[in-house]
């Protein structure tokens, strides 16, 4: 089909186009792109009967030879196209550096180093936090010195090469979330286990088969390593939120640490009865337990039994020991949360670590709020319950969407096949003999024509009534929550990493973990972009990709993999034009 010259007229300058009636309003867009440096999502064409859309056939605008095209839109970063600042590289002419750190690469894998699994699904799945990758590059050791009195500290930065890396565990993790980035292959932990092992003893020990070293516990090194990172890595925080001054906080008490408001009460009426008081306490946790029993069936379940804790002491009243409850309510919700599967347990008679079998599922979701104390749970609900309302008009305005696309291309293929809508017919018939009859009486009540809105006049105030809520979303979050920008602020997260146990004991078996895939990073704005839905598997050194559903069998029920720590991430609030997250 041959191409229709046209004109598009923007800010005041007119630009010649030729039409490939066989293409899609995407193409022409990239057309118009490339004359006026307009990105095609910027771009407001206008039409017969609307806006053009990326899907819409070009062969039915009926365009003419010399036909004007209004077009409304600037570009992102200025009128003009310029030349690229840096020169486009092929993969096969990149590095081996920056081939692992373009778009989709698939990260690199750990080399077992001798039943290391239990520490490289750790490692991959605390990879998984952004904010920590980018405060560790930050991170500067303290001068460390010798008896010698020469100082190592510098040394700390060369990883494997330096004393120092063998020294300070954050150091040395830096320097390995370095090292992984460059490179897709199977990279070996060398340094970071050194510096493990000096740390904490307890993952040197040996096999009792006298062969190479023992198996570990993730949840152990996991907690070893999130300790350590909270005494090491300082970040520069404003005082309450005020914007004025700063003060150095944990990196972990920022984004991984949540609190507990606690009441702790003794079980026997006597020492009620005595005037014994309940004890009210404030604790921090860096993880929730997920309890297991032969009632567990669901995260929801075990978490709740964890947050009750039965426990023996001294009683003041009743001058002897006694059972005391102490329960547990969530007073503040770190931005990533981690949950533990309590699955192991000490089996007297065996002499070893036995694990829990029972399935327990969990959501890619996860709402919170009703674990809260009821203060928190009056911030949290209102934002909750309206990022729902979001989501739903959101999914209706898809549908409808989808629903109306569908119709027009129905009525295109009826139209070419030279069928004609007798409904439609009727309905105009009907409106004609209302009119007339409405003239016949003397044209007192003559009737007006009924105004149709387009579809983008529709889509348009569809998308004005969801930037508002979007906007009330964002008024509705507690000023004193909003000051903590490493909190969650809607009682909702989505699942982002899995660390998973295959066998019968903790003293054996194999360690993997799964790591939700990233969107490419937007470097406009800083933000990232959609996912499709995959996730990472990394098994040792191999990684490959897999659906999410993969996740959905994590749950348990025999010796097969299941799920033994989530990582839970807030979920990003939907955001209005000029309002941030």
């Amino acid at each position: 089909m041959a191409s229709i010259p046209v004109i598009v007229k923007h800010q005041g300058k007119k630009y010649n186009v030729d039409l490939d009636p066989s293409s899609l309003g995407e193409v022409f867009k990239f057309q118009v792109y490339s004359l006026t440096g307009v990105e095609p999502d910027r771009q407001k064409i206008l039409v017969k009967g609307g806006q053009l859309k990326d899907d819409t056939d070009l062969s039915k605008l009926g365009a003419k030879p010399g036909q004007t095209f209004m077009m409304m839109g600037t570009p992102a970063g200025g009128n003009e196209l310029g030349r690229p600042a840096e020169a486009i590289k092929f993969l096969e002419d990149m590095t081996e550096a920056e081939a692992a750190q373009q778009i989709g690469a698939t990260p690199a894998g750990l080399q077992n180093l001798g039943n290391t699994c239990y520490l490289n699904s750790t490692l991959q799945t605390l990879r998984a936090v952004p904010e920590l990758q980018q405060q560790l590059v930050k991170y500067t050791p303290a001068p460390v010195s010798n008896p010698s009195g020469s100082t190592l500290g510098d040394l700390g930065g060369f990883g494997f090469q330096g004393t120092a890396g063998s020294i300070d565990l954050t150091a040395s993790l830096r320097d390995l979330y370095k090292q992984m980035s460059e490179t897709q292959e199977g990279f070996p932990p060398f340094a970071f286990l050194n510096a493990l092992r000096t740390a904490f003893p307890q993952f040197a020990e040996k096999s009792k088969s006298g062969h190479g070293f023992a198996q570990q516990d993730a949840e152990e090194v996991w907690s070893q390593i999130v300790t350590q990172l909270r005494q090491k890595l300082k970040i520069k925080d404003t005082i309450n939120g005020s914007g004025e001054g700063s003060a150095d906080i944990s990196f972990i008490d920022k984004y991984l640490a949540g609190r507990f408001s606690s009441i702790t009460e003794c079980d026997e009426p006597a020492a009620r009865e005595g005037g014994e008081e309940p004890l009210k306490s404030e604790d921090t946790f860096l993880k929730l337990d997920c309890h297991i029993s032969g009632t567990t069936n669901h995260l929801r379940d075990g978490i709740l039994a964890g947050l009750e804790e039965k426990l023996e002491k001294q009683s003041s009243v009743l001058g002897r020991d006694a059972v005391y409850t102490k329960m547990s309510k969530i007073s503040r919700l770190p931005k990533y949360l981690t949950v533990h599967f309590v699955r192991f347990f000490w089996k007297r008679e065996a002499q070893k670590k036995a694990k829990i079998m029972r399935k327990v599922t969990f959501p890619h979701e996860l709402d919170v709020v009703e674990f809260c104390t009821d203060e928190l749970k009056s911030m949290l609900i209102p934002v909750r319950d309206k990022v729902r309302e979001v989501r739903k008009d959101e999914e209706d305005i898809e549908r409808a969407r989808k629903r109306q696309k569908r119709l027009h291309e129905k009525e295109a293929a009826d139209k070419a096949a030279g069928i004609t809508d007798s409904a439609s017919d009727t309905k105009k018939d009907e409106k004609k003999d209302d009119q007339n009859a409405s003239k016949s009486t003397g044209g007192d009540t003559e009737m007006e024509d009924v105004v149709y809105k387009t579809d983008a006049e529709i889509d348009a105030e569809k998308a004005a009534a969801i930037l508002e809520a979007k906007k009330e979303l964002h008024a509705l979050i507690n000023p004193e929550l909003a000051k903590d920008d490493g909190a969650n602020k809607s009682g909702l997260y989505e699942l982002r990493g899995v660390i998973t146990h295959q066998g019968a004991s903790a003293d054996s078996g194999h360690y993997t973990s799964y790591v939700k895939k990233q969107g490419p990073l937007d470097p406009k704005t800083g933000k990232r972009g959609e996912e499709d839905g995959k996730w990472w598997w990394f098994n040792d050194d191999k990684v490959s990709e897999v659906d999410s559903d993969k996740i959905d069998t994590l749950s348990g029920g025999g010796e097969s993999h299941s799920a033994l720590i989530l990582l839970y991430r807030a979920i990003p609030l939907p955001t209005a034009e000029g309002l941030s997250e």
